[in-house]
Order: C-alpha cells, then sequence, then structure tokens
C-alpha cells in the first residue's frame, strides 16, 4: 500500500491524500508537480526513476488506510533554496 506522504521532497508544499499535483517515483519519492516539472526536470534526484501521478485513495478507505504523517525533505540545494523562497 502506498505511503502517501504528506508533501513535496524539495518545495515542502503539502500534498493531501486526495492531491492531482502529488507525483512518485516507483520507490515512492513524492514532489509536487511543479518540481517535477522545474527543478528536477522530469526525474527523481534520488533513484533517477521517472515519476507518475500518485492515485488519490477514496476519503471513505483514510480512516482505517492513513497517509503518512513524516514529512520528508531532499538535501539538495536547489530544493532547499525554494523552502527558504
Amino acid at each position: 500500500m502506498l505511503e502517501l506522504r504528506p508533501n513535496c521532497e524539495c518545495c515542502d508544499r503539502d500534498l493531501p491524500p486526495d492531491s492531482h499535483l502529488a507525483m512518485i517515483c516507483s520507490f515512492e519519492c513524492t514532489f509536487c508537480a511543479d518540481c517535477v516539472k522545474g527543478v528536477l526536470g522530469g526525474r527523481c534526484p534520488n533513484c533517477g526513476g521517472e515519476f507518475s501521478r500518485r492515485p488519490a485513495r477514496p476519503v471513505g478507505k483514510l480512516a482505517n488506510n492513513p497517509p503518512s504523517p513524516t514529512r520528508v525533505l531532499s538535501g539538495r540545494p536547489d530544493c532547499a533554496a525554494r523552502r527558504a523562497a
């Protein structure tokens, strides 16, 4: 089951479980569509893989299958600069 991480690892934008802006790679690294298109150039900085839109979890399934509360942040300098802006 997908973790549904709560934020973009680059800019730290909130990405709720129903967000259509959330993009993931095959390892579930999670970024927003803006960072994927801009800063990351369409490739995951962690594994080099491609991104797909993260599926939205149906609201009725969230109580028994909650999203992850753990925020993950990239150490990339260009991502850190986006968070500081």
